[in-house]
């Protein structure tokens, strides 16, 4: 039953580690059925590298993203025999431009599908590392981007323009998988979301609830706030609202493919979420019949996948 549908290697990401095909090998190792490969889309602008691509300019970020959906290819037949690979992105939300250069990068490489997320606020990065949340939140501060009155702390103008970029994402690209919906959170897990917050993510799991996307539950969550993205309280009102779940690892090394499914199962329990949906595709029709289809797994709870090792 395992599937994701969001990882990363250190072959072609500064911050992660391991060749592409061990993170491959690690997830047919551990009988995964479908794995999404969503590499981080290039960034376009200099002052949008991380610090640690400081040695780097955006054409190589460019390259290298090619060179990853290359590689991926190559992988995805080579290996299509033991495991689904669908070849996709991870998205940037950063200037008003940024999902039309998704939407470029979804055409030129025909890609499977990807991952919309969101990493940017106020053009700064917002789940990198603490000192760069502070300077987002140091922006959102200074600048009020809404009705005076409705919002009442640096923390909330932050919350609700990251919802903002993520509905901007939503609207324009309506991506298949929604990635750590929640990721804002990071650094002020604590944070009690206001009314004027949950409006905002309201409309946002409405819209794509009408769309028919899926919502990650996204494991790599419990190494870095304790709890899986989404947080309990989004989580619950993404079910109220009929949204559709999905799993992904957010891996970053070969030893983090399925990093702490072993922690869904309670989750997933307390919540008493018995359905989970996955992206697949029939890797043995032409390439040009090829399509990717929503599919769903019923009864999750009674699963013998619970008692693997991951």
């Amino acid at each position: 039953m395992p599937f994701s549908h969001h990882s990363h290697s250190g072959q072609f990401c500064q911050h992660a580690k391991g060749k592409l095909e061990e993170i491959v090998q690690e997830a047919i190792k551990k009988k995964f059925l479908v794995y999404g490969l969503s590499e981080h889309c290039p960034r376009y602008r200099i002052q949008d590298l991380y610090p640690e691509e400081s040695h780097l300019q955006p054409s190589d970020l460019s390259k290298t993203f090619s060179e990853f959906v290359t590689e991926a290819r190559r992988l995805q037949e080579k290996y299509k025999s033991q495991i689904t690979l669908l070849v996709g992105l991870e998205s940037e939300y950063i200037t008003n431009s940024s999902t039309t250069e998704i939407q470029n990068l979804v055409s030129q490489y025909n890609l499977d599908y990807f991952v919309g997320s969101v990493h940017h606020v106020h053009e700064t990065p917002i789940d990198y590392d603490l000192k760069t949340f502070e300077i987002a939140l140091s922006k959102s501060a200074i600048s009020n981007n809404y009705t005076e009155g409705s919002v009442n702390s640096a923390e909330e103008n932050l919350f609700a323009s990251y919802f903002d970029s993520q509905y901007q994402i939503l609207k324009d690209l309506k991506p298949m998988v929604v990635g750590h919906f929640d990721v804002i959170r990071i650094f002020r897990q604590n944070f009690e979301l206001t009314d004027f917050l949950y409006k905002k993510i309201e409309r946002n799991i409405e819209f794509v609830v009408e769309y028919g996307g899926l919502f990650e539950i996204n494991t790599a969550g419990f190494k870095k706030i304790q709890c899986a993205y989404p947080q309990r309280d989004i989580l619950k009102l993404i079910i109220e609202k009929g949204g559709k779940l999905t799993i992904s690892d957010d891996c970053h090394t070969p030893q983090s493919v399925g990093m702490n499914y072993h922690k869904l199962y309670d989750y997933l329990k307390e919540f008493n979420i018995n359905e989970l949906y996955y992206l697949d595709i029939d890797l043995e029709k032409p390439k040009e019949d090829r399509k990717v289809v929503v599919k769903v797994i019923k009864n999750v709870l009674e699963l013998d996948f619970w008692n693997g090792k991951f």
